[in-house]
């Protein structure tokens, strides 16, 4: 056998090999399909906007959380007329976290509709309140397929004030 020939076989022999181990390894890193919407990692919204903004719903108040969703429409219609981009998140805790509960809360159909007309709108729920809420009421609490769990809701408060967010309580 000649050394290009060797050096072909090896090629046609190893090739498929290493071909299948990138795929196992693909497969292994895949997000799992049993994870919910909420679990899986989505993309910044905030990278590129022009100006961030926080608002907290800390509070089960359907106007409250109303008025939430209101301060965040004026924000982005606002900067939409100045052709500026803008990122929001909307964090939840404590009874506040019923805005995002899908069993609960009073204002799902306008999340849900503000979510695709606005894609820089996000939506954070208290991983702790959450664990609270299902340990006392003895069910697991389902959030809204808008909402993307954060494992503190203060905590995510402070990191995105720490990012040059503007912080707004209704």
């Amino acid at each position: 056998m000649t050394e290009n020939s060797s050096f072909l076989l090896g090629l046609v022999v190893l090739a498929p090999i290493a071909f299948v181990a990138d795929i196992a390894t693909a497969v292994a890193q895949a997000p799992s399909t049993q994870q919910t919407a909420a679990q899986i990692p989505r993309a910044n919204p905030a990278l590129g906007a022009g100006h961030k903004v926080a608002i907290q719903v800390d509070q089960n108040e359907k106007a409250i959380m109303e008025l939430a969703l209101n301060n965040a429409k004026n924000i982005i219609d606002y900067y939409k007329s100045k052709d500026e981009s803008v990122a929001i998140e909307i964090v939840t805790y404590g009874p506040g976290l019923h805005m995002l509960r899908n069993d609960t809360s009073p204002v799902k159909e306008r999340i849900a509709v503000m979510s695709l007309e606005s894609p820089n709108l996000t939506f954070a729920a208290c991983g702790n309140t959450q664990a609270n809420q299902s340990k006392a009421e003895n069910k697991p609490i389902i959030l809204v397929d808008e909402a993307r769990v954060t494992p503190s809701g203060v905590v995510r408060l402070m990191e995105l004030q720490q990012q040059g967010y503007a912080y707004i309580r209704p």
